[in-house]
């Protein structure tokens, strides 16, 4: 079973915006209580999708700097990010079939 990519600074632009693969990016903080509710629904999309999609996540007090480039001011934050574009996104604790359909949507897009 994989596991949700742990997204940082130094890997984003190889994990995400080169993959050839439509990418869901977590943005969470050790602090925040939703994010904790959430995290676990990630970890299981992270295993479900693993053949069709990337799934991480970006831990916002470590990787400021992706954090402000991408808008990200409340957090849970989940983007969904095709061909290096951000497609779609989803703010705070929501139930696992939002995630998945939204995902469902970026992966039967074309290009």
């Amino acid at each position: 079973m994989a596991n949700a990519l742990e997204i940082n600074e130094s890997n984003f632009e190889e994990l995400v915006l080169n993959s050839d693969k439509p990418v869901l990016v977590d943005f969470w903080a050790a602090w925040c209580g939703p994010c904790r509710m959430v995290g676990p629904v990630v970890e299981e999309i992270a295993g479900e999708y693993s053949e069709t999609a990337v799934v991480g996540k970006v831990d916002v007090d470590a990787n400021q700097d992706i954090s402000v480039k991408y808008g990200i001011r409340s957090i849970p934050a989940l983007l969904y990010f095709k061909n290096g574009e951000v497609v779609d996104s989803v703010i705070g604790a929501v139930p696992k079939n939002v995630l998945t359909s939204k995902l469902d949507e970026a992966i039967a897009a074309k290009a």
